[in-house]
């Protein structure tokens, strides 16, 4: 038995220094490589600084709605649901956003409603949604902000991103800078009295 101590402790003090020291210091320095230095990407505004690879919350008329979250879009606890497809509650859940979606958009149908506007992505982060879920929220915006049809349709354009090396993944818009990008254009058409 006292044969098998020194190694398992010289083993012990082997894996401590590999694993709370080296590897820990190697991603550190890999992440100072990245933008942000490992931060992660802000975006700034005149009074609040976001991540910009986390969604926020919008539930007004007067902006365009993020994906749904399963936890409030607090990054310290990301996650789903965890329920199938088929589970009652999960059903119910979906059925309910539905809903609501539909109520505040009576110029859509059932049919119309992208699925990531009404169901949550697996992080409960996403700070994107599909160009058609931006899309058919442009009438509801339309008639809230006084904006053309028009006008809201080329602003999305412009803030459409393109698939991962124009090859994976959909084009998407970001929630967030596509509201800043709103707020901007309702304040040339003479001010904003949305909120």
């Amino acid at each position: 038995m006292k044969k098998h101590i020194l190694p398992a402790i010289k083993l012990s003090l082997v894996c401590l220094v590999l694993f709370i020291l080296i590897y820990p210091g190697m991603l550190w320095a890999i992440s100072q490589l990245a933008p942000g230095k490992g931060e992660g990407k802000t975006l700034e505004t005149d009074s609040h600084v976001y991540y910009e690879q986390v969604g926020q919350a919008f539930s007004s008329d007067a902006y365009f709605w993020s994906r749904p979250s399963q936890v409030n879009y607090n990054a310290a606890g990301s996650g789903a649901s965890n329920l199938a497809t088929s589970n009652p509650t999960y059903l119910k859940t979906v059925e309910e956003r539905l809903n609501h979606f539909l109520e505040r958009n009576p110029a859509v149908s059932r049919d119309q409603v992208p699925v990531d506007l009404i169901t949550a992505s697996g992080s409960g982060l996403d700070p994107h949604i599909s160009l058609a879920a931006a899309r058919v929220q442009i009438p509801r915006l339309a008639a809230t902000r006084g904006i053309s049809i028009l006008a809201l349709e080329k602003l999305v354009d412009e803030q459409k991103e393109s698939a991962l090396w124009g090859l994976f993944g959909p084009e998407k818009v970001h929630v967030l800078k596509l509201n800043l990008a709103l707020d901007k254009l309702t304040e040339k058409k003479g001010g904003n009295d949305h909120e």
